[in-house]
């Protein structure tokens, strides 16, 4: 029997339907295709149709008859795809989003959507066993290593040299003697289920009333948000562990965002503790073969939990049953390019579609959060002391005016003698400084020339170990020269102000003999280093860390008792509305790494404002203070969230374009009284990756249909062409 003409049109044929495609691209509009009469589709079925010169998967997001859709000499679909079709609740989550970013709902599908298949086979650990007999030199370590390897069994280099306390070393040594044989390790399988009941925590009493009502929340199976919020180390995470067991034990899929998903191996560890298994993971780092699988587990209902980042809150659940957004305030929720959208809004949003409650859980909770709380929208449970009776770190502010460093030096020495009595009673210190590289600026003292970045209006930043002078922004590289490019003078390029590497070598100088690790995230080996280090750290392997802002984001350092905030300051002079509270919100996570194990733990903040509102909340430890100062100043400025902000960024390859079309923009926008339009202004980046940008921002009221206002602008403004384009972002958290 012939195959069907995928070009088969059904003009002639009484009954032929016709479904409406939504094609994943920059486009907001259904595309109707004829169906032939072998395909039986409905909502939700992936297919492949022919669009432009090429074929184009996409979504069928409506099915109706030729006669009511009134088309003529359509092209056909060209057929159906094995994938898993989108449930109505989430083309209605695809619809919600592009209605509120005011993105194309082609931009929002295809974060929904797996992509294309991939044939390469997910990549093979390479592991060990013991198979021949004794080396003819034994040592003591060969001798463990052969003893931990009994059984026949193969096992990770890695997770061997752990296990028998020596290097990896000593472990590819008895593969060279033939004693052990290299092996190849499948990958781990997607989605093993859960135990709710494998290792059951003992909760205090805090906490476990906390988990009675979230149990209590996912038994429901009904929509709410709960804000939980609970000091650093109060134990947060065992309690919403509880309302997964919950879920898994009623056969429902439980969805965990975090910021930084793809360096949580703490996390995953304390998972795997509790419920025997680790759960699926789904990040930049899930590729290939096995992000297929993933996709494929979470559609089928198979894989339970998933740990994921924001682009996990468009995996295709089957039956959700919980949401929970660990860190919830982190700025890392929102997507600053394509779809501009918060996850942790979006959760929200998520929940309420599929009827499933959510757990937003923080330290640090965003004032958002707090306002929705007081108001009763959220339900707002409280755990205001740490797990074990152990106290907060005592803070204390170094003011840098009076007690300033040696020239050349960025370490107080207050700061330096207290690491310094850390190293000699045997426990850890971390000094946290949020900037990468060895310094963020490097000039001529001959001639006063900067680097800037070819493409960005940015400093490059010079780094190092790598020999090179970086832009943070584009990814630009430039090799260090030995001579100014601008006089011509040699052994004349000094570094400005302190970054990690910097510091690392002022730790070198001070700290002799004591092992130092730099925690950076553009350091060579990706995110199986940092989570090696991470590991590392928690062993008590180092003895001084170094680190940006990802130390900060829920690690465990049991050994820890010292931090050091380098400069506490960082952020506080930004135009952004919400830089006290960001400031805060970091200071306090980073200084709540100390005192978590068994040692009480302190934190020193280096500032030249230690009469700040955010230094003052930090030192004295009154928080509610802090956030009543901040809330109310927020409401009297209208700002969010008691009113709405909404950024319009015009970028072009020609300043002048930009400026033009941004100004042409603003003249057709034609604002109602209570909405304030500002700008246009050019942006305090200037220039990024080549293009000139100029910035408009809206404020109204909380209650102002801020989208309609945004489309009729819009739509009465001048089509961009050339290279200008226009970025909407509703509710923005960046004002670069």
């Amino acid at each position: 029997m012939a195959e069907p003409d995928p070009t088969d049109r059904p003009a002639d044929r009484p009954g032929a339907t016709v479904a409406e495609v939504l094609v994943p691209t920059g486009l907001d509009q259904t595309y109707s295709y004829s169906v032939p009469t072998h395909l039986d589709l409905a909502p939700g079925d992936v297919v492949a149709v022919p669009f432009g010169p090429r074929e184009w998967q996409g979504v069928v997001w409506e099915v109706r008859d030729r006669v009511s859709a009134g088309a003529s000499n359509l092209k056909s679909v060209a057929r159906k795809l094995d994938s898993p079709p989108l449930a109505p609740n989430l083309r209605r989550f695809v619809e919600w989003v592009a209605r509120y970013t005011l993105a194309p709902r082609g931009m929002v599908l295809r974060m929904a959507l797996r992509g294309p298949d991939h044939d390469e086979p997910e990549r093979m650990q390479v592991g060990v066993r013991l198979v021949g007999p004794p080396p003819e030199r034994m040592t003591p370590a060969r001798a463990r290593v052969i003893a931990a390897a009994e059984g026949g069994l193969a096992f990770g280099k890695r997770a061997l040299a752990e296990a028998a306390a020596v290097s990896v070393g000593v472990v590819d040594g008895l593969v060279d003697e033939g004693t052990l044989e290299a092996v190849g390790i499948p990958p781990p399988p997607i989605a093993p289920r859960p135990d709710p009941d494998h290792a059951t925590t003992a909760l205090e009493d805090g906490q476990a009333a906390a988990a009675r009502a979230l149990v209590g929340a996912v038994a429901a199976a009904s929509f709410g948000v709960t804000l939980l919020e609970g000091v650093t180390g109060s134990g947060k995470t065992e309690v919403y562990f509880e309302a997964v067991a919950e879920a898994v034990r009623a056969g429902r899929q439980s969805l965990i965002l975090m910021p930084e998903i793809a360096l949580t191996g703490q996390f995953l560890a304390r998972f795997e503790q509790r419920f025997g298994v680790r759960p699926a993971e789904w990040h930049s780092g899930v590729a290939g073969r096995r992000r297929e699988r993933t996709f494929a587990a979470v559609a089928s209902g198979e894989a339970l939990v998933v740990a994921g980042a924001r682009s996990a809150l468009f995996l295709p659940f089957r039956t959700l049953g919980l949401v929970v957004v660990d860190e919830e305030h982190e700025a890392a929720y929102k997507q600053e390019d394509g779809v501009h959208y918060n996850a942790r809004d979006m959760a929200v949003v998520r929940g309420q579609i599929e009827g499933c409650p959510v757990v937003l859980a923080s330290a640090t909770p965003s004032i958002e959060s707090r306002v929705n709380a007081k108001r009763g929208r959220y339900r707002h449970l409280r755990l205001d002391s740490r797990f074990g009776g152990r106290a907060l770190p005592s803070i204390a502010a170094i003011d840098m005016r009076v007690d300033a460093p040696e020239r050349g030096r960025w370490l107080s020495p207050r700061l330096a003698q207290a690491v310094t009595q850390t190293l000699e009673a045997g426990e850890q210190a971390l000094l946290y400084l949020n900037r990468r590289g060895y310094a963020p600026l490097t000039l001529c003292r001959a001639c006063g020339h900067r680097f800037q970045c070819p493409n960005c209006t940015a400093w490059l930043v010079e780094h190092r170990f790598r020999r090179a002078l970086v832009c943070h922004h584009c990814g630009h590289i430039e090799r260090r020269p030995e001579s100014c490019p601008s006089c011509g003078v040699a052994d004349a390029l000094i570094p400005c102000g302190p970054g990690v590497e910097r510091l690392a070598e002022e730790v070198a100088e001070r700290f002799p003999g004591h092992r130092a690790l730099v925690l950076s995230s553009d350091f060579p080996g990706g995110t199986e280093r940092l989570r090696r280090e991470l590991d590392a750290v928690a062993a008590g392997e180092f003895r001084v860390v170094i680190g940006t802002q990802l130390v900060a984001k829920g690690h465990n350092f049991p050994f820890l008792s010292l931090v050091g905030v380098v400069d506490g300051d960082i952020g506080l002079s930004s135009g952004d509305p919400r830089a006290a509270e960001r400031t805060f919100q970091v200071l306090q996570q980073v200084t709540g790494r100390a005192g978590r194990g068994d040692t009480a733990g302190r934190a020193l903040v280096q500032t030249f404002q230690p009469d700040h509102p955010v230094m003052k909340a930090l030192v004295s430890g009154d928080v509610e203070r802090f956030y009543a100062e901040e809330t109310a100043m927020r409401e009297a400025a209208g700002l969010p969230p008691f009113g709405r902000l909404a950024a319009l960024v015009v970028s072009a390859a020609d300043r002048a374009q930009a400026e033009t079309h941004a100004r042409a923009l603003a003249r057709c926008a034609d604002p109602p009284p209570d909405v304030l339009l500002l700008g246009p202004a050019e942006a305090p980046l200037a220039v990024i990756r080549g293009r000139h940008r100029f910035r408009l921002l809206a404020k109204t009221p909380r209650e102002f249909d801020l989208q309609g206002w945004l489309r009729g602008w819009l739509a009465r403004a001048p089509k961009a062409t050339g290279s200008v384009r226009v970025a909407v972002d509703v509710d923005p958290m960046s004002f670069l």
